[in-house]
């Protein structure tokens, strides 16, 4: 499918991959084995990339990282490293106290997990913002969500806003670091890309290599997920995690329901996602999600699940309106 000369055109002309003969200048490109005409923009990240000549010409804009923790246990780092962690205790999400213990750092974002169902999964109850020495709490420690609980220590004066946009709760401190929170179990971290390579936490080092993401407090490089996920918690009196929980297992009459529930991802409703957004991790973790709460609230599972796929297609500028009177 590669713009190529050949047999197949006149001399001067390219095979455009569509059966027809172009110019180079009128050359296709590809992105996510999608072909796209000469001019076509396309959106990646922060940055627009136009087609020309068969070849991708982007601009260099240094982008915002973010970080997502939904459900039970789901981490999407900073570099796009996709895994689940199923800890119950406070967990550093991302801090920029890394290095050596007297290192200075402006914050630091700890996440409270706990288990959500009776087959041993977690999920986000609480998350602390520290910003200098300020302490910011969001806490979802009821079924009807708290407002935030709030700390500030007086002697340091860091500027910060807060503020609802449709169904999120929105921080965002003068220091680069926005958290943006749903209430419930979803938490969106963003940080500005001054701090690219200088964070450390279960979100990555935002380094733009997903390959070194399991970085642990001791600076180690880990390949298990959940010797990573150990290394972060916060007190050594917590359990361990030895082994990784598959809900679906432990449930399998609820396997089937979750599937069916869950394909919405892989279906014709997120059609013009796909090829922007690999919809495979998501549809597992939702599968993952609706077998493992069964003691109330499966559908908001659910619904967090499919929320956090739609919420990635929103970034990928593929906006799909998914929700239904039926659905969430």
């Amino acid at each position: 499918t590669e713009c190529v000369s050949g047999c197949v055109c006149p001399e001067g002309l390219y095979d455009d991959g569509r059966g027809g003969c172009v110019e180079q200048k009128d050359c296709p490109c590809i992105h996510n084995n999608k072909l796209y005409s000469s001019g076509e923009k396309i959106k990646v990240d922060c940055n627009t990339c136009t087609c020309q000549k068969g070849f991708w010409k982007c601009t260099d804009d240094v982008c915002y990282g973010t970080c997502m923790i939904y459900g039970s246990g789901h981490y999407n780092t900073f570099d796009g490293k996709f895994y689940d962690f199923d800890g119950s205790c406070e967990y550093v999400a991302t801090q920029d106290f890394c290095g050596d213990k007297n290192s200075s750092g402006s914050f630091s974002i700890i996440t409270e997990n706990v288990p959500c169902g009776t087959t041993g999964v977690t999920c986000s109850k609480a998350i602390k913002m520290f910003l200098g020495v300020m302490m910011k709490i969001l806490s979802n420690r009821s079924a009807t969500p708290l407002p935030a609980i709030l700390e500030v220590i007086p002697e340091f004066k860091l500027l910060y806003w807060n503020r609802t946009v449709g169904l999120y709760l929105v921080i965002e401190a003068s220091n680069g670091v926005m958290l943006i929170w749903d209430k419930k179990t979803t938490v969106f971290i963003k940080l500005s890309p001054d701090y690219k390579g200088k964070v450390c936490g279960l979100c990555g080092n935002f380094d733009d290599k997903a390959n070194n993401d399991f970085t642990t407090r001791s600076g180690l490089q880990e390949t298990n997920a959940l010797n990573f996920g150990n290394s972060w918690k916060q007190s050594p009196m917590c359990p361990d995690v030895t082994q990784e929980i598959k809900p679906c297992d432990l449930k399998p009459h609820r396997k089937s329901w979750a599937e069916k529930e869950c394909s919405i991802i892989q279906s014709d409703v997120f059609h013009i996602c796909h090829s922007k957004v690999d919809p495979l991790p998501f549809y597992e973790a939702c599968v993952h999600d609706a077998c493992s709460c069964d003691s109330g609230g499966d559908c908001e599972c659910f619904c967090s699940a499919v929320a956090a796929y739609a919420q990635e297609c929103i970034k990928a500028e593929a906006c799909v309106f998914w929700r239904t009177p039926d659905i969430c």
